[in-house]
């Protein structure tokens, strides 16, 4: 089954669960969708695989649930009445890291661009599977969990890395960074001085083998929003033209 836009519950395959992972299970998830048919049979695929599930229709139901329910993850329709999701995103983003997964339209590459600029931590585009939709949320929860053996923190120039506890400051000051930015951040920091092109980047930070290139290059834009004194002169991320990105500090990790 697909999930698609106009008619968005459009069926056009046979169902099968995506099987849970018990590491996640119970992990609060808060969808927001107006859309009956695929909030229906997406919370159904959510419930089956182990999550537990809120649900509200619109953009200020959803800051209001986020604030009372501290879920772990938000499922945000970019289009909904009130305030559409890239807004509520960026009010989210006020307030909290929580993580967004934005569902988008068919091939609208400026929906994408625009919820990750809003601060979304991953998209998936319409129609889409619901298996796909349980198998993504599982994926952006295993990099939230603490891991069994925790990560001692370690510091790399002005930069301090708590990856068990999901904090990162420079020169003390802490960052308020969503959770696709930590996992790049970190992943540039655990491999300072090396260069790496985008299609890498989506594989081992994101977990995929293929994804829509503008993905690193928004998120790239944001975390330098974050990280730089002047993000058009970057200082530690910068561009490797025609190569990727490359991540500089004068002083090695400790």
């Amino acid at each position: 089954m697909h999930l698609g836009p106009g008619n968005r519950g459009f069926y056009t395959e046979i169902m099968t669960d995506a099987p849970g992972d018990p590491d996640l299970r119970d992990r609060r998830l808060l969808l927001v969708e107006d859309d009956p048919t695929v909030a229906e049979v997406a919370r159904n695929y959510l419930r089956n695989a182990g999550f537990l599930v809120d649900e509200v229709a619109d953009g200020f139901q959803a800051l209001e649930s986020v604030a009372e329910l501290v879920p772990d993850l938000v499922i945000l329709d970019r289009k909904l009445p009130g305030i559409d999701g890239t807004e509520v995103c960026r009010r989210l983003r006020s307030f909290t890291a929580v993580p967004v997964l934005m569902l988008t339209a068919l091939s609208a590459t400026e929906d994408r661009i625009d919820g990750l600029e809003s601060g979304a931590d991953d998209y998936l585009t319409k129609p889409f599977s619901p298996r796909e939709l349980v198998l993504r949320v599982q994926s952006i929860l295993k990099r939230t969990v603490d891991e069994s053996t925790p990560e001692a923190p370690f510091r790399l120039g002005p930069f301090h890395l708590d990856v068990s506890g999901r904090r990162v400051s420079r020169n003390g000051i802490p960052l308020e960074v969503s959770a696709r930015e930590f996992d790049l951040l970190a992943f540039f920091l655990k491999h300072p001085h090396q260069v790496f092109d985008r299609e890498t980047l989506l594989r081992s930070v994101w977990g995929w083998e293929i994804g829509d290139p503008s993905t690193i290059t928004v998120t790239v834009r944001r975390l330098r929003e974050k990280i730089e004194d002047d993000p058009s002169h970057a200082q530690f991320l910068s561009t490797v033209w025609g190569a990727g990105y490359r991540f500089d500090v004068e002083e090695e990790l400790r």
